[in-house]
């Protein structure tokens, strides 16, 4: 089949769709309405001739020839993106899309350089178009290795083949405990016994218990994969749990957040720029290496 701009737009519409796990999610990544998302991958499998998932109550699964016009779909959309931005190199211009995979809350971490870089590439080009991807740290390295991002800033315990990674500082994490919970005004003799009861959010995130050894009680009863998460169980009053510091400090100055016995329960993690290894670079690609290693020194 021939490709037309209307086939490239489908099938970055059906990635997006994948990659959120269904049409329900995909809405705030495309700022578009479930019922016209349906429509247009309906108008994409009419087009390929082919049932790219199932999708009603059972939830969003793709079918075989779904996932093989997913990992197509990825490949075509990347060479596209090259072919933009070689051409652009040729005429010494910064063009292109540059995409960046970050974990969460980081925003509010002032070491963070992030918009520094948005800001520095915006002057120097008119012709960037910026996608800011949050997520989970494993899918910061998952979207790296797949192309998907040009660079991810993250954490890893385990680095990945293929990649390449870049310190650019410490990011330190402390257990924390809310307002009405036993621990937040319990006198120093209580602590030790309330600390052996107490419910520790256990987290899948990087910055997690492999790091910490602190040799507290994990009851699995609270589970969550992202800081925002882990934040809404503590202030339930109902656990305790390890956040940024950085982060967390928001409730601290507002008298609702308290670090437990800070002094022992304590890890830092590096945050890290995570780049794929590659022979050579568009200017693009090399333009947001700099940028970012330079704001982050």
């Amino acid at each position: 089949m021939q490709i037309h701009d209307v086939d490239l737009r489908l099938l970055r519409i059906f990635v997006a769709i994948v990659e959120c796990g269904g049409l329900s999610a995909a809405e705030s990544r495309l700022n578009i309405g479930r019922s016209t998302i349906s429509s247009h991958l309906s108008d994409l499998e009419v087009r390929l001739g082919i049932k790219l998932c199932k999708r009603g109550r059972s939830g969003f699964e793709l079918t075989e020839p779904g996932r093989i016009t997913y990992q197509a779909s990825l490949e075509l959309l990347q060479q596209c993106e090259a072919f933009a931005t070689t051409v652009a190199g040729s005429k010494n211009e910064l063009s292109g899309r540059v995409t960046i995979s970050v974990i969460d809350t980081m925003v509010s971490d002032p070491r963070c350089g992030i918009s520094d870089v948005i800001r520095e590439l915006k002057q120097k080009s008119d012709n960037i178009q910026f996608d800011i991807n949050v997520c989970e740290a494993r899918e910061v390295e998952t979207s790296v290795v797949n192309g998907r991002s040009l660079v991810g800033l993250g954490v890893s315990r385990h680095h990945l083949r293929g990649l390449d990674y870049f310190p650019l500082h410490n990011e330190t994490n402390y257990l924390y405990c809310a307002k009405g919970h036993a621990l937040f005004d319990c006198k120093p003799n209580e602590r030790n016994k309330l600390l052996k009861q107490a419910e520790v959010i256990t987290s899948n995130y990087m910055r997690d218990k492999e790091v910490r050894n602190d040799g507290l009680n994990y009851q699995n009863s609270a589970t969550a994969y992202h800081d925002e998460g882990i934040a809404h169980l503590i202030l339930s009053g109902a656990f305790i749990g390890y956040l940024p510091e950085h982060y967390a400090n928001y409730w601290v100055d507002k008298g609702l957040f308290k670090a437990i016995h800070p002094e022992k329960y304590h890890y830092q993690i590096p945050v890290m720029l995570i780049t794929k290894k590659m022979s050579s670079v568009s200017p693009l690609a090399k333009a947001l290496v700099e940028e970012i290693k330079r704001c982050h020194r």
